[in-house]
């Protein structure tokens, strides 16, 4: 499957210590992630991810090009609720795609484990039909 990883800057360390945990999971599945984001966790998982620029630049528009092709599976985009800044990207633009397009979306840790797991346990198998 494949799963989209974006992180607001103040979200970045939660990205990385979720990767860690569930490695094991994520390793077994595609991962494209927005630049920084995506480099971070590759830092510390050793997992390969594809990268698309910053989110800023045009990152978020690649993903949602990606979400708008039926191409992602699962988005897992952990916001910042408490001090957006003008550079990040906008959730928003990603859970309207995600909900357009029916794609399992967290943008909290506890939604994130929740999908990452039911993800390993095949409940998630639907998308591959979907497509």
């Amino acid at each position: 499957m494949n799963i989209g990883l974006v992180a607001h800057d103040a979200k970045k360390k939660l990205m990385q210590n979720f990767c860690i945990a569930y490695r094991g999971i994520l390793n077994k599945h595609h991962l494209y992630a927005t630049e920084t984001t995506g480099i971070l966790v590759e830092n510390v998982t050793n997992l390969n991810i594809h990268k698309y620029l910053p989110g800023h630049l045009g990152g978020k528009q690649m993903m949602g090009a990606q979400i708008e092709q039926n191409e992602m599976d699962l988005m897992i985009f952990f916001r910042d609720p408490l001090t957006p800044r003008s550079h990040e990207p906008d959730v928003n633009d990603i859970v309207r795609l995600c909900d357009m397009y029916n794609i399992p979306m967290a943008t909290n840790i506890a939604t994130a484990e929740a999908l990452i797991l039911a993800l390993d346990r095949g409940d998630l198998d639907w998308r591959e039909m979907y497509k």
